[in-house]
């Protein structure tokens, strides 16, 4: 009987004390200080910069299989005004660097080339738009959650040092979770940004990589008529 009711007060005692021990994310957030403010709009800013560069270069992506060979029979059939056209009907970087080079056409061959070369770096350079700010929130994110950390830590052992001789070890582990929370904090934004990162410049090399194989073939194109 009486161990029974020992256990029944126990779990009573427990009960509260654990949901007491239960932090939500907000809850953390909160007790991160005002570091947690600016993590939060690097955060929103990483997002932002991510889902408008990767539709970009979704978009940038998309063009007909046979694009190239619709070209080739045009600027063969003398109908350079429907190459154009054409071009100018796809959003593209590669349509828009063929459009430069068939705009060029009469002219000594490295003139074109030069200019599709000067659209296509022109075109690299604005889809890498907004990526240094990407590299800059996933290195400066985790360095300013450090930052919100030795500053809790400073205020966690100031507030024992002012404690006298009331000095209760809740005061120090409080403190310090606190201060953690700006770490996890830069720590999660960094990651997110770092991974966003890398996925946009791995795509951008891969459309790179396509202009330049259509350069070339567009180029090789150009020769075509001579050779006959």
């Amino acid at each position: 009987m009486i161990f029974n009711l020992l256990q029944a007060t126990a779990g009573v005692v427990a009960e509260p004390l654990q949901q007491e021990m239960k932090l939500s994310i907000f809850d953390l957030a909160t007790k991160g200080g005002w570091l947690m403010i600016v993590l939060l709009i690097l955060s929103v800013m990483a997002i932002y910069i991510f889902g408008s560069k990767w539709w970009m270069i979704r978009r940038a992506g998309k063009i007909d299989k046979n694009f190239m060979n619709d070209i080739h029979d045009f600027i063969h059939d003398g109908k350079i005004k429907s190459a154009i056209e054409l071009c100018q009907k796809y959003d593209s970087p590669v349509a828009r660097l063929v459009e430069k080079g068939i705009e060029r056409i009469g002219r000594p061959l490295q003139d074109i080339q030069t200019a599709v070369e000067n659209m296509g770096n022109v075109e690299v350079a604005r889809l890498e738009k907004g990526l240094p700010m990407l590299a800059t929130i996933a290195g400066g994110a985790p360095m300013i959650g450090f930052l919100g950390t030795v500053t809790g830590m400073i205020q966690a052992f100031f507030r024992m040092s002012t404690a006298g001789n009331n000095i209760d070890i809740t005061l120090l582990s409080g403190g310090i979770y606190e201060a953690m929370v700006t770490t996890v904090g830069g720590l999660f934004v960094g990651i997110i940004a770092y991974f966003g990162y890398n996925f946009l410049t791995s795509q951008i090399s891969n459309l790179v990589f396509k202009m330049e194989s259509t350069t070339i073939e567009f180029i090789d194109m150009l020769h075509e008529p001579a050779s006959k």
